[in-house]
């Protein structure tokens, strides 16, 4: 087996295939997780954030909040979740939250506005309904490091710096995948029974090789890292997801996020200072003081969604597709997905 792609779904691809006894070599453009999957906001999710607009991604998420949390517990905080509501707007929504947090089978219970402010002195004081969840922590580069070791250890060969230039087909299989060395500058063939896509929003590129096309949705997200620590809880706003409703302790700081704008190029993205300014102003409503806070700060993740008719970035579901080519009929491609999907994804 060969997988394509570094990220989280490639990495636990290539560590499950080798626990059941598959030989896989895993090829990686730059180093491993240094593309979409570093650059995340460190949000394992509860399933929450989705429990209106995505239950079944909702779902996927509350589960493997749980799975993570006990196979890989160095590398996640457990600083719970809150979801708050601040104004009318906020309310009214609240209804349809609470059911689908009980539909996806998210934990959750609500909070005395008064005991929240003792615990979380930078929220706001016109938070009028509160609501925990199991939100935490998770340090990407900590996980996909520990999984690479992993995988290497079950007998997976972990190529970095090996960037897939050409597919080769014959007939309606892959025959051989060309790999530039990076470190030498030569041109590898490998070859391998099975491929899997695993390049995110590179995903695209990758199947284009083999003659094919994949409809991905590169959605890029920017995130704000902040001077101060204003949090201890991941702190979300009670509404449909929105630019710039989460606010998470990260490091001693506070990360600010996130947009949803569909670019062309997940290799050329740029951030602008109105989105700085939007995260903070939207992020403020919640913890006013961060609107004092310096931005120390920004990136941008660019998401690799399933592309649906009609719509937009911010729309679009968070859940993943497994695709399974008919030509060639030995490639298979991943699409769409969480970081914290992703043992689920190589599972699958």
């Amino acid at each position: 087996m060969i997988v394509i792609g570094g990220g989280v779904n490639g990495l636990f691809t290539a560590l499950d295939l080798s626990l059941r006894g598959f030989t896989v070599a895993l090829l990686e453009r730059g180093a491993v997780g240094s593309g979409t999957s570093e650059k995340m906001h460190g949000l394992l999710h509860s399933g929450a954030r989705y429990a209106v607009t995505d239950p079944k991604a909702a779902a996927e998420c509350a589960g493997e909040n749980e799975v993570i949390s006990r196979i890989a517990p160095h590398a996640v905080n457990d600083t719970g979740g809150l979801f708050v509501a601040i104004d009318k707007s906020d309310l009214e929504f609240a209804e349809q939250f609470l059911k689908g947090l009980d539909a996806a089978g998210v934990r959750h219970e609500e909070e005395d506005p008064r005991e929240t402010a003792r615990e979380e002195p930078f929220l706001t004081s016109e938070a009028k309904l509160v609501v925990k969840v199991p939100d935490k922590v998770v340090r990407a580069r900590e996980l996909m490091g520990s999984i690479a070791l992993a995988a290497h250890d079950a007998g997976a060969l972990i190529l970095q710096d090996a960037e897939v230039v050409g597919i080769e087909v014959r007939g309606d299989e892959v025959g051989a995948v060309v790999v530039r060395d990076g470190l030498s500058g030569d041109n590898k063939r490998l070859e391998a029974r099975v491929v899997v896509n695993a390049a995110g929003p590179w995903a695209p590129r990758v199947a284009a090789m083999a003659g094919i096309q994949v409809d991905v949705m590169a959605t890029m997200g920017v995130m704000v890292i902040y001077d101060k620590l204003l949090s201890n809880s991941v702190l979300n706003r009670m509404r449909v997801p929105s630019d710039g409703d989460i606010i998470l302790p990260y490091g001693g700081r506070s990360v600010a996020g996130t947009t949803a704008l569909i670019v062309e190029d997940p290799d050329s993205v740029e951030i602008s200072g109105e989105d700085v300014e939007l995260i903070t102003r939207e992020a403020a409503a919640l913890v006013p003081a961060i609107a004092k806070a310096r931005p120390i700060r920004a990136y941008a993740s660019v998401r690799p969604l399933i592309r649906m008719e009609g719509v937009d970035g911010r729309a679009a579901t968070r859940d993943f597709a497994v695709v399974r080519h008919a030509r060639p009929r030995n490639l298979i491609t991943v699409i769409g997905g969480k970081f914290t999907t992703g043992r689920l994804v190589g599972e699958r």
